[in-house]
This record gives C-alpha cells, sequence and structure tokens, in this order.
C-alpha cells in the first residue's frame, strides 16, 4: 500500500481496509493527531473498549504491537492499537515488522513526528503491503485553503472565497490551531451562517496574530517605532519565529506584486484593490504609503534576507527571536530611510 497521496487519503481514513499499520509522520502534529483521531472513529465506531492507547516504552517488547492488534475486543469488532511519539531505532521497528506480519484484524497506528523518510521504520513500513504511510505535514496556498473551506463545511458554515483565502494567510502553522480557530468562527457566524472577511478579521484577527499584522504594516512603511511595540506584543502574546519570519516573508510578496502593478502603469488603488486577499481597509492606508517607498527590486532583495533569516531561525546558535526581531525591525530601518 506504501505512501497513500491526497487523493487518497479521504476514503482510506474513512476505510482503511486490511491494512495492519498506518505511520503517521511529518513536521505538524496537529494533522498527525487529527488523522490518527480519524483512523480510530472509522476504526472503533465510538467503542472505547476497542481502542488500546501504549506509551512509547511497550515497544521495547517487540510483540506487544502484534498481540494488542490480535486481541478479539470484549465487545466484538475490529481494534485499534495507537502509539504516539513513536520515534525511531530499533524498538520501533521490530516492533512494527511484527505488527505487520501478525495474524490480528486489528489497525496499528504510529504518530512519529518529524520522523525522515530515511529513516528505518519509515523504510520497514513503506516497503510492506500491509502497512500505509501518511506525510503530515504544514500545509499552504492553495492546499491549506481546501482544508479550511472543508473544515468549515464539516462544522456547518459556508465561507466567501475572500475569507478562505485570508484565513489561509494566518491559520497555516499549526493544525490544531486552526481547527480550534474555525470552530470558534463557526459558532460566531452560527450554524448555517456565511464566514465574510470582516467575520474573520473580528473574530480571528486577535491577539499574536492581529499585532504581528500591526508590527508588518508599520514596519513597511518605515513606523519603527510602532514596528517594535506591535512585535513585542505579538512575541509576547504566543507568537513564534518561524511564524513571524514567514508572515513577514507573505507580506513583502503581497507589496511587490503590487509594485509590480504600480511599475507597469497602474495606479497604487488599483493595485492594492487587485491584490487576492483583498487588503482590509484600516490597512490600505499603511500599505498605500509602503508602496511609495519600496521599488520591486528593493522587495525582491526584501524577500530573500527573510528567506535567510527564516534558515538562521534554524540553523544557527542565535536565538531564534532576536533573528525574527532583527529581520523585522531592519525593513522598518530601511522604509525610514527612504522617507
Amino acid at each position: 500500500m506504501a505512501k497513500l497521496d491526497a487523493r487518497r487519503l479521504g476514503p482510506f481514513l474513512a476505510d482503511p481496509g486490511a491494512c495492519r499499520l498506518v505511520l503517521l509522520h511529518g513536521d505538524d502534529p496537529g494533522l498527525i493527531r487529527e488523522r490518527a483521531e480519524a483512523l480510530v472513529r472509522s476504526v472503533t465506531q465510538g467503542d472505547a473498549l476497542r481502542l488500546v492507547e501504549l506509551p512509547r516504552e511497550a515497544l521495547r517488547s517487540p510483540n506487544l504491537l502484534a498481540t494488542e492488534a490480535a486481541s478479539p475486543p470484549l465487545t466484538g469488532g475490529r481494534c485499534l492499537v495507537r502509539v504516539r511519539e513513536t520515534g525511531d531505532g530499533a524498538a520501533p521497528v521490530a516492533a512494527a515488522r511484527a505488527a505487520l506480519a501478525g495474524p490480528g484484524p486489528g489497525l496499528v497506528v504510529m504518530e512519529a513526528p518529524e520522523l525522515r523518510t530515511s529513516a528505518a521504520l519509515y523504510k520497514a513500513v513503506e516497503g510492506s503491503a500491509q502497512g500505509a504511510v501518511i506525510a503530515c505535514y504544514r500545509e499552504r496556498g492553495t492546499e491549506l485553503a481546501g482544508s479550511i473551506g472543508q473544515i468549515l463545511r464539516e462544522l456547518g458554515v459556508g465561507a466567501e472565497p475572500a475569507a478562505v483565502e485570508w484565513l489561509a494567510q494566518r491559520l497555516g502553522e499549526d493544525r490544531m490551531l486552526l481547527r480550534r480557530e474555525l470552530e470558534k468562527l463557526a459558532l460566531y457566524v452560527g450554524a448555517g451562517g456565511r464566514v465574510t472577511p470582516e467575520d474573520a478579521l473580528a473574530c480571528v484577527a486577535e491577539g499574536s496574530a492581529l499585532d504581528l499584522e500591526e508590527a508588518l504594516m508599520a514596519a513597511m512603511a518605515g513606523e519603527t517605532a510602532v514596528a517594535d511595540k506591535a512585535l513585542a506584543t505579538a512575541f509576547a502574546e504566543g507568537a513564534n519565529a518561524v511564524q513571524v519570519v514567514r508572515a513577514a516573508l507573505r507580506h513583502v510578496q503581497r507589496l511587490q506584486l503590487a509594485s509590480l502593478a504600480v511599475a507597469g502603469g497602474a495606479a497604487a488603488s488599483a493595485a492594492i484593490d487587485g491584490l487576492r486577499p483583498p487588503v482590509f481597509f484600516r490597512h490600505k492606508p499603511a500599505f498605500e504609503r509602503a508602496l511609495r517607498l519600496w521599488r520591486p527590486e528593493a522587495l525582491e532583495a526584501a524577500g530573500m534576507a527573510l528567506l535567510e533569516a527564516e534558515r538562521r531561525t534554524k540553523t544557527t546558535g542565535i536565538p531564534s527571536e532576536t533573528v525574527a526581531r532583527n529581520a523585522v525591525t531592519g525593513l522598518a530601518r530601511q522604509a525610514a530611510a527612504r522617507r
């Protein structure tokens, strides 16, 4: 069965068939958890006696997974054996191989965040006809927008395309956070309602996300003190370094698109109105001020600098928050010098 692509994933989560072991891996623990719980629901059908949760230490007994998967639940039906934070190593590999070769009808789900595709556990499951490997990476762009729309439909509400695009720009870092915010938004608009960009702004754009947006708007307009204060508040309310740098990069890319339109002869207001998702009305003045300060080539250089800043948050000994803060305040100082 090996790796499952997006087209086959939905049907598989609803019915894993004769599969004996599913390995969930990737950099989004929230998405791993969500897909594991989808398998729990489809296999156990809500019967708690058909779910067996084992700690990672249980993998030291190589046959335990296979034994649990072969044990019939008291209430009948198929059981699911779940192991979180599996990791790699000789013990998980031996346990996985025993489960794949076992006779039991139960399904084993192993959750292994950050597991490399070169790991022995990954190769053992991928190479088995009885195993399935599901990648759970952070979604972005159209893929993330599609997931947001799907979750909102599951929650009983619709959404305007502009609202979905706006949400995709701000809620893509963690699946658990994404779902919590969408649940809150669904309650805000009510069953059968339709989310507008204004609803999304009123309900979701608060705390660190709102302060971060204010910081970026101020930075690109050369308002250094305002940007520094808003950025400090965003970090205090839970923003992380990678989130800040990626948000700054998206903001710079949007500004570059508008700048290219202006360079091609468009009016600044028309260039801003042409962006998707649209710039919210209260941010248009700051966006237009930034547009007057930055040329396309300068914005391209700013984007490259932000990509380097993201790399430095992960590969250097410098505190990641310091790297992100310097990247944003550096843009603010550049903009201020152009005023």
